[in-house]
């Protein structure tokens, strides 16, 4: 990707409205620009209304949709400051808007929220539809809104405009965007906008808190709340996030801190107090008048620390944010972006943000800051800038490269982990039967999903059902995709024959296939049969299962009924049908070639030893 163009009168990305001037003039009409946390969205997106030329005579007014306060009112700012000559009205709570002023800015609560507020706004009046944090566009209220103005099912209109602008333009639960937005016509990542100087540089540090999240539960997409906060918010973690705050960015003017919830916001209050530290909290219970008085006095600098529980993740304009401390350990990608993106900002106060991630255990599932880059989540990082982390990123690769190329000239017989270059690990098996045992590959998938998923190959895994029906998550080239293969009743003949399998997803990131996959097996499949915890699994596999899976065992190796549970008995017979042998036998094939080429290297090596002359006293033999 080329480096962006900036306008000189404004300093916005030029390219970025420039594509959605193009897509429009191609008749293109539901838009998304994609644009990393803290580059100015609301910025960008104003100027896009004078640039939009009124399709009619009469299409000349805009609406801005927003789901939170600050977002409403910093976009109202902007368009004020912006367009002195224009009516910006704004259409939130006990405001109520006129309908027909040039510039609309609109809760979508309050919009969609009775006393047919909707009504009063004549579509055919309207050139553009603008949506802030644009990832949420496919919530109910946002449908409403967008049918109203003709945008959903193909009945696109005429001459309306829609425009979405997000950081994040994915959802945990998998439901697809793509039945409001058409096209993403612009991207920026953080480290593009880093290099081009757009937003303020980064360092990141992890820190392991030693908190256990193995109970804790899951609710759409991430940890559920209260369960997040008794597994987090004791003394031991509270202090070892304070002392490696103390320790990495006790310096620091302006740290903002992401907590669980309003108790464990006032127990790490009070830690950092404890130590000395001036530090402040804002919750949702804030009073308004101290809340404001609490952020303005920590804009102007007057103490170090700030702390909140959800408050600053959307929308937020604190540019002196100088240090992020992520307390509150997260399953979603989304929520991770938004966090560290109110520390990107750029401000003439600071050189950067430093961003102390406070890991927590990692056999649950969670995203961190190394995954942002591509790494593997338990990555741990100490004063690592963005281009440290995608150098990082490159050796990992390089050492997954290597592993992969290890891991098939393992020796005979030895079913041992070994260790290569940059601490990556790999396993060798000497029969299918280890590698079909072998549950490691399931631990990642089934921390992120509650459902009994399998691990078929390096980068493919199957979800089947007791119907015969089969969900697959695979990795081809770049992109991770969902496909599902349903299998047809069976016929005169005996024969249950499947259907074509069709694709349901294809997405850029692992968790965002998974939670994808895993929306579309809720509808499809028995929860009690896919559940990765259901009773039944934990049942003794029954006589036929025991009796297939033998089929495939040497005699010193048979089960003996008893000796395994049915969930995993069902699951080695998934991996037996769905392409394990076939893995391990490509395993074999690689391990011999690898091992003639050893033989043979190793004959001329003696050969050559064999024929070299050496000065001095002849051997005697």
């Amino acid at each position: 990707m080329h480096r962006s163009s900036y306008t000189s009168a404004s300093g916005i990305p030029e390219e970025s409205i420039e594509a959605v001037l193009d897509y429009i003039s191609r008749g293109e009409r539901r838009l998304g620009i994609s644009l990393a946390t803290g580059s100015g969205k609301t910025v960008i997106f104003s100027h896009l209304i004078k640039r939009i030329v009124s399709p009619t005579k009469n299409a000349h007014q805009t609406l801005i949709l927003a789901h939170r306060q600050e977002l409403i009112e910093q976009a109202a700012r902007h368009c004020r400051n912006l367009y002195p000559d224009k009516v910006v009205d704004v259409e939130m709570s006990k405001q109520h808007a006129s309908g027909t002023a040039e510039i609309t800015v609109a809760s979508i609560q309050s919009l969609m929220g009775g006393s047919d507020r909707l009504s009063k706004y004549d579509p055919s009046r309207f050139k553009l539809i603008l949506v802030d944090e644009a990832h949420h566009i496919v919530a109910a209220q946002y449908l409403g809104v967008l049918d109203h103005f003709g945008l959903l099912d193909g009945r696109t209109n005429a001459h309306t405009t829609l425009v979405g602008v997000s950081a994040t333009f994915s959802r945990a639960d998998g439901v697809s965007l793509g039945r409001v937005i058409d096209h993403i016509v612009y991207h920026k990542d953080y480290v593009d906008m880093i290099e081009d100087e757009w937003l303020a540089s980064i360092i990141f540090t992890t820190v392991q808190s030693g908190a256990d999240l193995s109970k804790v539960k899951s609710t759409r997409g991430d940890f559920q709340t209260g369960s997040l906060s008794v597994a987090v918010n004791n003394d031991e973690s509270n202090t070892v996030t304070v002392r490696a705050w103390m320790a990495k960015a006790g310096s620091r003017k302006s740290t903002l801190v992401f907590c669980v919830d309003l108790s464990h916001v006032a127990s790490l209050t009070a830690v950092f107090r404890q130590h000395g530290v001036d530090a402040r909290f804002v919750t949702s219970d804030t009073h308004p008048r101290t809340r404001k008085e609490r952020l303005d006095d920590f804009k102007q600098g007057d103490y170090p620390v700030l702390l909140n529980c959800g408050i600053f993740t959307e929308g937020t304009d604190i540019p002196n944010i100088d240090c992020i401390v992520l307390a509150r350990p997260t399953k979603s990608r989304n929520m991770l972006v938004q966090m560290i993106g109110r520390g990107l900002r750029k401000h003439a106060n600071k050189k950067d943000c430093h961003v102390i991630d406070m890991v927590a255990s990692l056999e649950t599932g969670i995203v961190t800051t190394p995954t942002l880059f591509g790494l593997d989540p338990r990555e741990m990082v100490d004063n690592a800038d963005a281009k440290a982390m995608q150098s990082l990123k490159e050796r990992r690769d390089t050492d997954r490269a290597r592993e992969e190329h290890a891991a098939s000239s393992f020796s005979e017989g030895s079913s041992k982990l070994g260790m290569l270059q940059g601490n990556v690990t790999f396993t060798d098996y000497t029969n299918v039967n280890d590698l079909i045992e072998d549950t490691s590959g399931e631990r990642h998938i089934r921390a992120i999903s509650p459902h009994a998923w399998v691990q078929i190959d390096g980068d493919r895994y199957v979800l089947t059902s007791n119907s015969g029906d089969l969900i697959q998550l695979r990795k081809v080239d770049q992109e991770y995709q969902v496909w599902y293969t349903q299998k047809i009743p069976q016929d005169a003949s005996g024969k249950s024959p499947f259907m074509r399998p069709r694709q349901i997803a294809g997405v850029k990131t692992f968790e965002h296939a998974v939670r994808a996959a895993d929306t579309f097996a809720r509808e499809r499949m028995p929860f009690a049969v896919i559940s990765k915890n259901a009773a039944w699994r934990r049942s003794p596999a029954s006589e036929g299962q025991v009796a297939f899976l033998n089929k495939f065992r040497d005699e010193s190796e048979q089960l003996a009924v008893g000796s395994v549970t049915k969930g995993k008995a069902g699951d080695w017979i998934a991996k037996i049908k769905h392409g394990a042998r076939g893995r391990f036998n490509k395993i074999v094939d690689q391990k011999k070639k690898v091992e003639r080429a050893q033989e043979k290297k190793s004959f001329f090596q003696a050969r050559q030893q064999r024929a070299q002359v050496q000065v001095g006293p002849v051997a005697k033999v």
